[in-house]
């Protein structure tokens, strides 16, 4: 009983450390694409912490994945290496991170709905109201802030957060056998090749006059975002539970609105506040009737 509860309180600490670290990416992404081309930033930031995976798999000598896993780490790898990383830069480029962080309070109910749809689960209707609600808020957040004014940054933040969505839901599934870190690292290796090349084609002609705080924010993107906040994120769900430790995603919102009013210095309106409380209550609706827990057996590595 006593290792069940430590091992539950050691999820909920991994996952938080997880999300703060998450809560990061936006405004580190908006501070990056001032100084660097999406594209580029998107292939360094994979390479990088590609190269990072993969000596954590050679120095901890982790066996190979098997056949029938290349599949869903490429959907991973899809999902959270490249589609996300990509999308986000692209969209940031036309509304601020304190707008897109709002977009962030689906990301639970996505991989929820991914989690239904991969794992076979039946939600009771309940389920669908809440979640078609939230949606419904954030379509119309979007449309309260002028959304002609940037259709493609919003268009490209929903985009995000489905193929997120999708590669967290993946990611929770295989993490149960591979274990968590083993999961983004072997992800990351398997874009390496791609993402290597992409870099070095994509580089700028010069650096000359890039600011530190680009510098910065693609160094806070490659290594925490893109693989130590993986690591905390994965190894949560593992020991506590992707019901109940992935609620936690659900205070992302709120953290990243914080970082980008105190650290950028956005306008962090009422409006943006409301809707993000409203959106997280759906989506702990949306979680209660969709998740189940997990069993003994799934144990974290």
């Amino acid at each position: 009983m006593m290792r069940d509860t430590n091992r539950a309180a050691s999820g909920w600490i991994n996952g938080l450390i997880g999300v703060l670290i998450f809560s990061g990416s936006l405004p580190a992404t908006r501070l990056a694409v001032a100084g660097f081309d999406p594209l580029f930033l998107t292939a360094a930031r994979a390479a990088l912490a590609g190269l990072l995976g993969l000596a954590a798999l050679i120095v901890f000598r982790q066996p190979r994945p098997r056949r029938d896993d290349l599949a869903p780490l490429a959907t991973v790898a899809l999902g959270v290496v490249i589609g996300f990383p990509l999308l986000t830069a692209l969209a940031l480029r036309h509304i601020t991170s304190a707008h897109s962080i709002v977009f962030i309070g689906l990301l639970p109910m996505a991989t929820a709905i991914f989690g239904v749809l991969r794992g076979g689960e039946r939600p009771r209707p309940a389920f669908w109201l809440f979640s078609g609600l939230g949606s419904a808020l954030v379509i119309g957040f979007a449309l309260g802030q002028g959304v002609t004014a940037a259709p493609i940054g919003d268009a490209l933040m929903f985009a995000a957060i489905i193929v997120c969505g999708l590669g967290y839901a993946e990611g929770a599934r295989l993490s149960r056998r591979l274990g968590g870190w083993q999961v983004i690292s072997w992800a990351l290796v398997l874009c390496l090749p791609v993402m290597a090349v992409a870099t070095l084609l994509l580089m700028p002609p010069s650096f000359a006059g890039i600011a530190p705080s680009a510098w910065a924010g693609l160094a806070y993107v490659s290594l925490f975002s893109m693989l130590i906040g993986f690591v905390f994120w994965y190894r949560g769900l593992a020991q506590g539970g992707i019901a109940a430790v992935g609620q936690l995603q659900l205070l992302q919102p709120f953290f990243g609105l914080a970082l980008a009013a105190g650290l950028l210095g956005e306008t962090v309106t009422p409006q943006m506040l409301a809707s993000t409380l409203a959106v997280i209550l759906c989506v702990v609706g949306a979680r209660r009737f969709a998740a189940a827990p997990l069993t003994r057996g799934e144990n974290a590595r």
